[in-house]
């Protein structure tokens, strides 16, 4: 399986894009801004979106990408986009963006029996099947309902934590699956560490001890994602640091990585 890095920036600057991966040409995880980069031919190969949570730098190119390719869809008679969801991520995106006022509402357009988009619930704990790919929703601690995802791949698992702070279920999980590599978020540095706190979501302190519940069998490489740009710099030195303290026989704890928008791994 292949996982290219569309977007995994906290927000929008130059060169940073918000949340988005692709699988190898057909499903995308999170709809953020970096899909704005795909081309129309890649954007119309996509069948399956797999949404974490409803927040804006997580769903903000679903709108715009379906009007992209809405004519052409329609022409191939591709079917409606799958879009698999929490079901209160559902209801905010049809009360908030695909409502007729900030957007169409792309799951009835042309007709509610062939519409462009379908929304798919899912629960916390699910494991399904999309394009021929096991994922299983899993839990994150977040300001509104989320989920993070594991998808089997040849090399083992891609783990993506979501938007999350601290968060022992999600570990018991990831603790029991042969994974290849971990996506997990840090957006905010340790000075604004109460900021972080508040809004739910890790600082390197709070990702420090979230980390130490990694199982001492296990070991992968974990790659950093939702940094603020501003703060991108800092927050990596702050990882770096705690990193470096020696733990039984190893001289670093962990192999953490920094994402960045245009990475491409096979798993």
């Amino acid at each position: 399986m292949r996982v290219k890095v569309l977007g995994c920036s906290g927000a929008i600057a130059q060169g940073c894009r918000t949340t988005s991966f692709l699988l190898d040409d057909d499903v995308l995880v999170d709809a953020g801004t970096g899909v704005g980069d795909l081309a129309l031919d890649d954007m119309l190969r996509i069948r399956h979106v797999l949404l974490t949570h409803s927040h804006l730098d997580h769903v903000a190119s679903l709108p715009l990408m379906l009007d992209a390719v809405a004519s052409r869809r329609l022409a191939a008679g591709l079917g409606p986009l799958q879009v698999h969801a929490l079901p209160a991520t559902i209801a905010a995106l049809e009360a908030h963006v695909f409502n007729n006022v900030i957007w169409p509402n792309f799951a009835v357009i042309p007709n509610a029996q062939a519409p462009l988009m379908r929304f798919v619930p899912i629960q916390v704990g699910q494991t399904f099947t999309v394009a021929g790919k096991t994922v299983e929703a899993l839990p994150a601690v977040h300001t509104v309902p989320a989920v993070g995802y594991a998808v089997a791949a040849p090399q083992g698992h891609w783990v993506f934590s979501g938007d999350t702070e601290r968060n022992p279920a999600f570990w018991a999980r990831v603790n029991d699956l042969p994974v290849a590599m971990l996506v997990i978020e840090t957006a905010f540095s340790d000075r604004e560490r109460d900021l972080a706190r508040r809004s739910l979501h890790l600082a390197p302190s709070t990702l420090a001890a979230e980390l130490d519940q990694i199982a001492r069998r296990n070991a992968y490489p974990i790659y950093i994602t939702h940094t603020k740009p501003a703060e991108t710099g800092l927050i990596m030195e702050e990882i770096a640091r705690f990193d470096a303290m020696p733990d039984g026989d190893s001289e670093a704890r962990h192999d953490i990585r920094w994402l960045a928008a245009g990475m491409s791994f096979e798993l």
